[in-house]
């Protein structure tokens, strides 16, 4: 049977054949190799500020990536993104062929349809952006909520080997606050894939206007947003806090590399952004008890001011001492998480079991 299967595999492409290699005895084992170097996948990050195109192996090595600032209007953004996914392709049709687009969005997403149920960040509601890109470029689009993508990343093309527990959280700040929760291996998704909505838990009924139009969310406490505006001394407002962003050219980055300058201003930003991060962390411990918490985003390139903050309203709100204990693992934005959660999308069903495909 394992001859009859790798003879497929080698027949159809999905693996090849390498060198022999010596043994203690009989006959010399042929090493077998999953052909990844020349298949191709087009990542996209769709974010409120700005969107990333990464073109890649089915590794998630990276082959070459481009940038703008995010258009949304969805017929606009597909045209946009047409126009530039085809010249990444010829740029680099010697590379390999391209197997299909991945598209991460910061969004409630209908797996089965593949339609944005709702992004607040971007003002979508019931939008189809996954077809319409497909139609226009003529390859397949997957597409998935930024922090399922980074989750199902950790459990696909994770750097350890692919030994995520099966048991965690994956929590993304950057313009927007969210969750991927995966339990017994597989992704939450809810009845009606709204699960992990972790952005838009309330802290505060009277709190600022979050972008969803609710007032409080932890999104407005924590965000990229919602800490720049903080460290310029306003309350946050979505559209006024980007309006204010604009004209000033301060970013999340400028923000940490003051606080490590020792500014007192970023630091008391960034720690209050970190207090308000703990609770919600706190949150998803007592409700789920998750074996490990990933956190993802331009924060985490702060951790070390960070993380004891965290773990000390954490230590306040765990019920358990156990609880109080659950690792907290930084992935920082430089290794694009988020990009290689849009190239999982593509990759590794063709290789994952059933119950994660």
């Amino acid at each position: 049977m394992v001859t009859s299967l790798i003879s497929e595999l080698l027949d159809d492409g999905s693996i090849y054949e390498g060198s022999t290699v010596d043994a203690p005895r009989g006959r010399k084992p042929m090493m077998l190799y999953v052909r990844t170097r020349d298949r191709l996948v087009v990542a996209v990050d769709v974010r409120f500020s700005r969107t990333f195109l990464q073109l890649a192996d089915f590794s998630g090595e990276a082959i070459a990536a481009d940038s703008f600032d995010t258009i949304v209007d969805p017929k606009g953004l597909t045209a946009n993104l047409t126009k530039r996914i085809g010249r990444l392709l010829k740029s680099h049709r010697a590379a390999g062929k391209c197997n299909g687009i991945g598209l991460v969005v910061p969004g409630m997403v209908d797996h089965s349809t593949g339609r944005v149920l709702n992004a607040p960040q971007l003002g979508w509601r019931d939008v189809d952006i996954r077809d319409e890109l497909a139609d226009a470029t003529g390859l397949a689009v997957h597409i998935e909520n930024a922090p399922i993508a980074c989750a199902l990343a950790q459990m696909w093309l994770g750097q350890r080997g692919g030994d995520a527990p099966r048991d965690f959280a994956y929590v993304t700040v950057s313009d927007g606050v969210g969750a991927g929760i995966v339990m017994n291996g597989e992704v939450v998704r809810g009845h009606n894939n709204t699960a992990g909505e972790f952005g838009h838990v309330a802290v505060d009924p009277l709190g600022p206007k979050c972008l969803c139009g609710a007032r409080g969310c932890l999104e407005a406490y924590t965000s990229n947003l919602a800490t720049l505006s903080r460290y310029l001394g306003h309350e946050f407002s979505p559209t006024e806090s980007r309006r204010m962003l604009q004209e000033s050219g301060l970013t999340i980055d400028d923000v940490i590399s003051r606080a490590r300058s020792g500014e007192r201003r970023a630091i008391n930003a960034l720690e209050e952004t970190a207090r308000h991060l703990g609770g919600g962390l706190s949150v998803i411990i007592n409700t789920l008890n998750p074996a490990q918490i990933f956190v993802g985003g331009e924060i985490t390139e702060a951790w070390e001011q960070l993380e004891p903050v965290m773990t000390s309203v954490i230590r306040e709100r765990a019920l358990t001492a156990l609880a109080a204990e659950t690792p907290l693992v930084p992935e920082p934005a430089s290794s694009f998480p988020r990009l290689r959660g849009a190239t999982a999308l593509v990759a590794a069903p063709l290789f994952a079991a059933p119950q994660v495909a």
